[in-house]
């Protein structure tokens, strides 16, 4: 079992590295105003919420104990993540704010994972 968690966090990572990865591609084109939601955003915050889901349910499975607020807040803030990547995905320029919003909010998650133990 440990081995199909181990690869369920690696996807985990993945997806992570996807949608910060976008959003790190849009940096200059988000100064010139030009910036938009790359399908690997998208793609990243899906496979983020399906591999997160999964991760909890196999450590439950186990019988560890869990943080819940910890896994509720980070499921919260990937699913605005998500929605505002989703809705925005064909539009051809995307308002700064919000392009600085899913930015800062993935890496909100990303924090909230490795520093609340």
């Amino acid at each position: 079992m440990d081995v199909v968690i181990n690869v369920f966090v690696a996807l985990h990572i993945i997806g992570i590295a996807s949608l910060l990865g976008g959003f790190l591609t849009q940096m200059k084109a988000m100064s010139a105003g030009t910036a938009r939601f790359v399908p690997a955003m998208l793609h990243g915050a899906l496979t983020m919420l399906v591999t997160g889901i999964v991760l909890v349910g196999l450590n439950q499975m186990q019988g560890a104990s869990l943080n819940n607020i910890k896994f509720g807040i980070k499921l919260a803030v990937l699913v605005v993540i998500l929605a505002l990547v989703y809705v925005k995905r064909d539009e051809e320029k995307i308002a700064k704010p919000v392009f600085g919003a899913v930015g800062g909010l993935t890496m909100l998650n990303i924090f909230i994972a490795v520093l609340w133990t």
